[in-house]
């Protein structure tokens, strides 16, 4: 049986490699964008398939119209990707107010927002797949990123929260971690204006010039990313994070090793706060519990 999705910023990007992708697969999409007049060469090519739905991922309302369309038109939705999402490179400090507010909203706000529209369906038919498009930035932070890495890092802890909450509702969660792809994200992250402040040279300065110096040739193809995704979506026993792309997995394993070692070192420290009749966590129930959880 062919399966329902639902995809965010299906226009462009790695959103509209996957909505290609699964089209071609034979099920349908209910595939959003701002401007679905993006999306008119899809829809002639696929009529039965596709409905093109207008959504401002930062707009309740028009989420709540989007989830209840994408309903009326296939009676379910089987796949949410949550794909819509935008960085701007800049020092922390110079950032607009708007541009804080408008990256925290589209990168971690709306993903929650969609998640909880659409769980109340996902619930009763006891079964769905949920995957939340975010970043190596999710996993390693970089300077010139904060405030996209900051939304990215909490939509993974969402996630892995969110796929042991809804585990015995049939219902599975992966949070997607791409490394560089080819497509317009760095030019677009570029290109916003955010004025340079003394003393970020060697930092954010030197991000921002990698970004546009034209040095910068991502690993990742999108078409093959969709690939893995299409397949993800059946598989019967998905990951609660899985990265994509050599480059994103050679950054995480680097950052988990200095994670690691820090840890190790520190080790005397953040146990030497422990009250004085406290148990080895591990032995204690809520330890089992927590070693022992099963998804």
């Amino acid at each position: 049986m062919s399966k329902v999705w639902f995809i965010t910023g299906s226009s462009r990007g790695l959103g509209r490699s996957l909505a290609e992708a699964v089209l071609a697969a034979g099920d349908k999409v209910a595939a959003t964008a701002r401007n679905p007049e993006q999306l008119k060469d899809l829809l002639q090519k696929y009529p039965e398939q596709v409905y093109p739905l207008q959504l401002d991922v930062t707009d309740k309302e028009q989420i709540i119209a989007a989830v209840d369309g994408a309903i009326k038109r296939f009676g379910r939705i089987d796949v949410l990707v949550n794909n819509a999402g935008f960085g701007i490179v800049g020092a922390t400090e110079a950032y607009s107010d708007e541009q804080v507010r408008s990256q925290l909203e589209t990168n971690l706000s709306a993903p929650i927002e969609i998640t909880r529209a659409v769980l109340p369906y996902m619930r009763k038919q006891r079964s769905g797949r949920i995957l939340q498009i975010s970043s190596v930035g999710g996993r390693v932070g970089n300077a010139g990123l904060t405030i996209y890495q900051a939304a990215k890092f909490g939509l993974g802890g969402f996630s892995e929260a969110l796929a042991k909450e809804v585990a015995p509702l049939g219902i599975k969660v992966t949070c997607v971690e791409p490394g560089g792809f080819r497509t317009d994200w760095v030019d677009a992250a570029a290109a916003h204006q955010v004025p340079e402040i003394q003393g970020y040279e060697t930092t954010v300065g030197v991000r921002k010039t990698f970004f546009t110096a034209g040095n910068f040739k991502p690993m990742g193809d999108p078409d093959k990313a969709a690939k893995v995704m299409v397949e993800l979506a059946g598989h019967p026993n998905p990951p609660v994070h899985l990265v994509l792309g050599g480059e994103a997995a050679g950054m995480i394993k680097q950052a988990n090793a200095a994670r690691d070692e820090d840890m190790e070192k520190w080790l005397p420290v953040s146990r030497s706060t422990d009250a004085d009749d406290a148990e080895d966590f591990t032995q204690t129930e809520m330890g089992r519990s927590f070693f022992g959880a099963k998804r």
